[in-house]
């Protein structure tokens, strides 16, 4: 699945990642490159931790809507693709 990434830096240095789609998951890197990387962790315990819990993927938004979010501007937009689909076909 592909999921949008929000990156956002204060120095330039060290970079915060939101995922919009799933609101909780965050992830962070001292570089872009790992800020990325630490990003797909994040989306993969998340999504297990929906699945184990019962709960819906929430539905995965066009990156047009999350640019026109004011929350997010100044974003570095990202997106990645992520296998999750393993926990989408073992829901308890």
């Amino acid at each position: 699945m592909r999921f949008v990434l929000a990156l956002h830096t204060d120095d330039g240095v060290a970079y915060g990642v939101t995922v919009p789609d799933l609101p909780g998951c965050f992830s962070a890197g001292e570089t872009l490159d790992q800020a990325i990387e630490n990003a797909y962790e994040a989306i993969d315990a998340h999504v297990e931790l929906l699945m184990d819990e019962g709960e819906s993927l929430p539905e995965l938004r066009p990156l047009a809507i999350h640019q026109a979010n004011p929350d997010l501007s100044g974003a570095v937009w990202v997106v990645i693709e992520v296998a999750v689909e393993r926990y989408l076909s073992h829901r308890k």
